[in-house]
């Protein structure tokens, strides 16, 4: 079983950035969510349309405590749009252009 893991891994590392659009980090809190990752990108992207560059499942201060955080790209412009993971509600729509992470 165990080389059968290491496969495994080994295949989703070489296919991770194949499927970066799709995968986020913070699956570990997506139990704790009502509102669904897709939910969620389509309430991004109606706020700030674009492509989505990272996203992810985090508990963070404000709203409910767990929010679905994007960055976002529109030409040169990114913003940082935050999604309440409980609610759906829109927490953050801000100017993440010149942020260096």
């Amino acid at each position: 079983m165990k080389p059968f893991r290491t496969i495994i891994t080994a295949a989703l590392i070489l296919l991770a950035p194949l499927v970066a659009a799709q995968a986020y980090s913070g699956n570990q809190y997506a139990k704790q969510a009502r509102i669904s990752l897709a939910e969620a990108r389509a309430i991004a992207l109606k706020a700030f349309p674009g492509k989505i560059l990272k996203q992810e499942l985090e508990q963070e201060a404000g709203g409910s405590g767990l929010r679905y955080s994007f960055d976002i790209r529109n030409r040169q412009t990114v913003h940082e749009v935050g999604v309440d993971a409980k609610t759906g509600k829109l927490l953050e729509n801000s100017d993440d252009s010149n942020d260096k992470d």
